[in-house]
């Protein structure tokens, strides 16, 4: 008799089985004639080989589709199984850029989101700017999942300086893990919106997603890869630099931040402003400006943000005013 083993990985077993087994037997029920047992993420298929053969072509399509959209349902179990292909193809959104958790479909929502989408098929280092709640980091991500799945790149790279207002890392309790996770939460939450925890746990344990403090950057030659820096306002000129050269080959890089957020001790000028001076006429690379009509947080978070504008807008006025007057005087 012949027998053949499939190996899930990164598959939720409960998702993809369903609770109680009820799609994996409804699978099995479009081959009566195999003997088809599932033990964990392992599954064993016993009886004919043509038949085995045909079944291993129809799982794989529903693997496939598991994949991409991190779900898989009985409607599309019977598509694929009654070989109504065409019917999930025409149903997928092209403005999709993947799917999260659940199906989840992640999108660019905003005007500045659609054009770093669109900056980031050309140019292989994009810099995207603006306010808080604005969603640069998340359409980043996206990004950088969207290319690993397509297997255009080999690992995603997201990094983050380890400077936050009002606090040091030598006060901070527990060791240098423990110290340095607080600051790479948001990029950890963002990936867990788009990949299961399982498959997620795997790609990090296998290094195929890193996240890193910016300080681990240097000396580090990065190809073949989707890397992203978030919070660049909060870089030194020199360190900033640094990460820009570890650009590889076949390697994309998205540099995101805010300059009203800089939390660098005053004696600092923040790499990200001088970077837009220094690089501003260099071809192939992008610079994206969101704005307050980009935010997708609560909208006290718009309110918020413009409240501030105007109140440093009021600051410097009254700043140069008062440097006028001075000069006058003298």
């Amino acid at each position: 008799m012949f027998e053949k083993q499939i190996y899930l990985e990164g598959v939720d077993p409960l998702e993809f089985y369903g609770v109680n087994n009820t799609k994996i037997d409804l699978i099995k029920t479009y081959f009566p004639k195999l003997n088809i047992v599932s033990r964990g993420n392992q599954l064993i298929i016993q009886g004919d080989e043509k038949e085995s053969e045909a079944f291993e072509k129809k799982f794989h399509l529903l693997l496939d589709h598991y994949h991409q959209f991190n779900v898989l349902s009985v409607d599309t179990i019977e598509q694929v199984m009654n070989n109504d292909l065409n019917q999930i193809e025409t149903g997928i959104d092209r403005e999709v850029l993947l799917h999260g958790n659940s199906g989840k479909p992640i999108r660019a929502k905003t005007p500045n989101q659609r054009v770093l989408v669109e900056e980031s098929k050309t140019s292989d280092l994009v810099f995207a700017i603006g306010p808080a709640g604005t969603g640069k980091t998340y359409t980043a991500i996206a990004l950088a999942v969207r290319a690993l799945k397509n297997r255009e790149i080999k690992r995603i790279i997201l990094s983050r300086p380890a400077v936050e207002a009002g606090e040091r890392l030598g006060f901070l309790p527990g060791d240098l893990k423990e110290k340095i996770d607080p600051y790479l939460q948001p990029l950890y939450d963002a990936l867990q919106d788009m990949i299961p925890a399982k498959k997620l746990e795997e790609f990090m344990k296998d290094g195929i997603i890193q996240i890193a403090p910016l300080a681990f950057m240097r000396g580090r030659t990065l190809s073949d890869a989707y890397v992203i820096l978030d919070e660049a306002q909060n870089t030194t000129l020199n360190q900033l630099k640094m990460f820009l050269t570890r650009m590889g080959m076949n390697a994309k890089f998205i540099i995101t931040g805010d300059e009203t957020q800089i939390d660098l001790p005053s004696v600092h000028q923040s790499g990200l402003v001088q970077a837009k001076k220094i690089l501003r006429n260099i071809k192939d690379i992008s610079f994206v400006q969101f704005d307050t009509r980009d935010i997708v947080r609560h909208r006290l978070v718009r309110d918020i943000v413009n409240a501030y504008d105007q109140h440093y807008q009021k600051e410097l006025a009254r700043k140069e005013e008062f440097k006028k007057d001075k000069n006058n005087k003298k």
